[in-house]
């Protein structure tokens, strides 16, 4: 019955007119109501904010708010000085800290207002117990409350506000990046950059860099399906030759195979870098053998580097696959298999109607998260390649680079973080939409 009554609540407005003075007042002082009916913590907890966020904004926020308009307006240069007769160093706003502390202050004005609506909300459920004759909880009531039923928002707590400043405010600063021309030509502190609008997005996808974000965006995408593709596909051959009837050891031939997963994923990389190289071992022993009259430029060669990226990378790709696979099959209904044997099925029929079917629907989220993987692989491209070959056409990105690896370039060789932003911005625009679209489609989804 109590339960029933609080299914809805009366508005802040009613709220407002039916309440008591301390109810009114915390409209105005947070807290007024809990301190009214000797809530001390919670009145403390919430007039102490208030005032706290009033001393700080009088002091700094306003001023954090104010510059986040524009980004600094004082450039820093040398001024002369009459009394020393020389030209000095004057310092300038820094529009990188400018733009940090704004959003920040940001983040703290939203904090204010969601602990004003919860004083709201607490004054509404006061007046609330009170209509209905209800005991109000005193502080041991809700420091018990804390440690037992509301003991997983006690807990989850400090990891909110660890996430809220060391991962939401960095993410919302790149992102406000991508609207401002800060690049090379606007360093701070030296230099002041400001907002720009939608400019930059226009240059990646319409303007100068239209012509290296959309080779770049191929590239990636060919190389996240053949990646994907490849992998899974000579991942399931794999399993299915070692798990056929008839094979021996099979045990030590998944060992074999597991051991290129023990090795540390960087370390494969460089040695294959190493054995890849134009005067590697490989090109070494052709020569010496006479079955090229020239080193394969394996790294050096756009094509071959592109090839040669695959195909190391299904080397550390497919034992994962296999692996997988192999307890898939193991987990198959016998008895299905040996009733299409009875009738009449051969085992190419067999596997494309049940075996194949049953591992696409267990590794298809897989399938889907390593395809997003693989669009943000970079590893492989960085240590195998480094991006290379150069490309004259290119702004900041090799023949082999993907976008992610062209972010970085764009971030650390040419200092453009406004287009390394907006790279960024699109690289999750892309994963989240084609995860959430891939996935929804899957009968993995449909049947889960």
């Amino acid at each position: 019955m109590f339960r029933k009554k609080n299914a809805s609540h009366i508005t802040f407005r009613e709220l407002f007119k039916k309440g008591d003075l301390a109810t009114k007042l915390s409209f105005i002082l947070m807290g007024s109501a809990n301190f009214a009916n000797k809530q001390w913590l919670k009145g403390i907890i919430f007039i102490v904010s208030q005032v706290g966020f009033i001393a700080w904004f009088i002091r700094n926020g306003f001023h954090a708010l104010l510059m986040l308009q524009t980004l600094g307006t004082q450039k820093q240069g040398l001024v002369y000085n009459e009394a020393l007769g020389i030209e000095i160093l004057q310092k300038g706003d820094n529009s990188m800290l400018l733009l940090l502390f704004g959003i920040a202050s940001l983040l703290v004005c939203t904090l204010l207002i969601i602990l004003y609506i919860i004083n709201l909300k607490s004054a509404r459920h006061l007046y609330e117990l009170k209509q209905q004759g209800l005991k109000i909880p005193t502080t041991r009531d809700d420091l018990h409350s804390l440690v037992n039923e509301r003991f997983h928002a006690t807990l989850m707590t400090i990891p909110l506000i660890g996430v809220l400043f060391f991962t939401i405010l960095p993410l919302l600063y790149m992102i406000s990046i991508a609207f401002t021309n800060y690049d090379h030509k606007n360093l701070p502190p030296k230099n002041l950059f400001t907002w720009v609008g939608l400019k930059n997005f226009s240059n990646v996808i319409t303007g100068d860099m239209a012509s290296t974000f959309f080779p770049v965006l191929a590239w990636t995408l060919t190389w996240a399906v053949l990646a994907t593709i490849t992998c899974f596909f000579f991942g399931v051959i794999l399993a299915l030759l070692i798990n056929a009837k008839g094979i021996r050891y099979k045990k030590l031939w998944r060992t074999i195979f597991v051991l290129t997963m023990a090795v540390p994923q960087f370390v494969s990389l460089l040695i294959m870098r190493n054995l890849l190289n134009g005067s590697g071992p490989i090109n070494s022993l052709l020569l010496n053998w006479g079955w090229i009259s020239s080193s394969i430029p394996f790294l050096t060669d756009p094509f071959f580097a592109k090839v040669s990226i695959i195909f190391v990378n299904m080397w550390i790709g497919i034992p994962a696959t296999m692996l997988v696979t192999t307890g898939i099959l193991q987990n198959l209904d016998q008895e299905q298999l040996e009733a299409a044997e009875i009738d009449g099925a051969n085992k190419f029929q067999i596997f494309r109607s049940i075996t194949f079917p049953q591992i696409l629907f267990v590794m298809m989220p897989a399938l889907i998260q390593q395809f997003i993987g693989n669009i943000n692989n970079f590893n492989v491209i960085f240590l195998l390649t480094g991006g290379g070959p150069s490309n004259s056409n290119f702004y900041g990105a090799g023949s082999t680079d993907l976008l992610v690896t062209w972010l970085y370039n764009l971030t650390v060789n040419t200092m453009d973080y406004n287009l390394a932003s907006v790279i960024g911005i699109l690289i999750f625009i892309l994963s989240a939409v084609f995860s959430l679209f891939a996935y929804t489609r899957t009968n993995s989804y449909k049947e889960g």
